[in-house]
């Protein structure tokens, strides 16, 4: 596995180091930039996610229902109290969000609060620092899932990637994704781009779609940086149309999510999700 690994990871290297592809009158914008600047370079970089741009530039008025049947709405700080998990639930509801994104002792309440609806209760696991054993892992997986979780978003051991132990991270991703389907669950795949090399992001997505995860996703929200377009649209890239990319982190606007959706991604984990969909000048709870 880890040749393949070096060989897929050094031609995407060598593609996204065309910067002619990123950099505009000498001055190198980054991707985030030219995501929106030049929409021909972004579609030879991302062909699989480009439907994705046509989509995004022309849902105009419609954009607050595109963008809410994509978001997980996330209430994950620690002083989060039920009360807040109540009205997150609320909102959820009201804006037909595609799930709540919360710590896993709210996933039974949010169950019950959320029957009826199409809503789905999302928790995360191993968070935020992804560090706890696979065995750890895949047990609080279950146990959420028995819970009523429909979709997990597990933290990748960040530290044995950068060590390179690729059959561990595999392993550690595989464990969570197995516990996941035996439940019909869905499970996303956090490799905390904000801390990771080029490199590394594309190792963690390769060995993310290996393990059959069914997304990547940016970040924890609880790291230096959050989603950024670039990483999202390499993210997109590497994984193809096969596996979903879900942008978290610092999206606090519709231009934010806008910009996330161009890039790429399927799905984005905000905590300011009713500003976003812009039905309520409140900047959300937080992360």
């Amino acid at each position: 596995m880890s040749n393949l690994i070096e060989k897929v990871v050094s031609q995407v290297l060598i593609e996204k180091s065309l910067q002619d592809f990123y950099c505009a009158g000498g001055t190198c914008a980054g991707w985030e930039r030219n995501v929106i600047d030049q929409p021909t370079a972004v579609k030879n970089i991302i062909s699989n996610g480009a439907e994705r741009i046509a989509a995004s530039i022309g849902v105009g008025e419609h954009i607050d229902q595109e963008v809410a049947r994509m978001i997980d709405h996330t209430l994950l700080k620690p002083e989060a109290t039920p009360k807040e998990i109540k009205t997150l639930c609320e909102e959820a509801r009201t804006y037909n969000f595609a799930s709540v994104c919360i710590n896993p002792s709210y996933v039974s309440m949010c169950k019950d609060l959320l029957s009826g609806s199409k809503v789905k209760v999302c928790t995360v696991i191993g968070f935020p620092l992804g560090a706890t054993t696979t065995e750890t892992k895949r047990y609080e997986a279950e146990q959420a899932l028995k819970n009523g979780a429909q979709e997990i978003d597990m933290v990748i051991n960040i530290g044995m990637l950068k060590q390179g132990e690729n059959e561990y991270v595999f392993n550690d991703i595989n464990q969570v994704v197995l516990a996941a389907k035996k439940f019909g669950a869905v499970c996303k795949v956090i490799i905390e781009s904000a801390i990771l090399t080029d490199e590394e992001k594309i190792k963690a997505c390769i060995l993310a779609k290996e393990a059959k995860a069914d997304f990547v996703k940016t970040s924890t929200g609880f790291s230096k940086g959050g989603a950024t377009a670039g990483d999202v649209a390499l993210m997109r890239y590497v994984v193809g149309s096969t596996v979903g990319v879900k942008a978290s982190g610092g999206i606090r606007t519709t231009e934010d999510a806008k910009l996330m959706i161009a890039s790429g991604a399927d799905r984005i984990g905000a905590s300011a999700s009713v500003k976003i969909v812009g039905g309520s000048a409140s900047a959300g709870a937080g992360y």
